[in-house]
């Protein structure tokens, strides 16, 4: 298993298919796959704290922002594999939406 060294999303989605066969994941459920995404960007979000030098709890695991969005990406690409989604088809079509959208500040 290995992944080229300037990967397409669609190379990230299938190397994450082999991954969690490798490892033994392919049989948790879309529903455990968001679970654990949540859990993964709760983790971004203390390293983030850390990082912009907000207080955070020193007997809390030390996070690295690479590492947590890396984390996120992996159980992202989990997610749409579960259902059949291309993403990067996914993000060309939603991009085209909010290029139609008016985008304003809220006073």
């Amino acid at each position: 298993m290995n992944l080229a060294p300037r990967p397409t999303l669609s190379d990230l989605q299938c190397y994450v298919t082999e991954l969690e066969a490798e490892r033994g994941f392919s049989d948790q459920s879309a529903r455990d796959k968001c679970l654990l995404l949540g859990e993964e960007l709760g983790e971004l979000f203390r390293a983030v704290r850390r990082a912009e030098g907000l207080k955070v709890d020193p007997a809390s695991r030390a996070a690295d922002v690479a590492d947590e969005l890396a984390d996120c990406l992996i159980y992202l690409c989990a997610i749409a594999n579960r259902y059949g989604i291309d993403l990067e088809a996914a993000f060309r079509a939603k991009e085209a939406k909010n290029r139609e959208r008016t985008w304003t500040a809220e006073h």
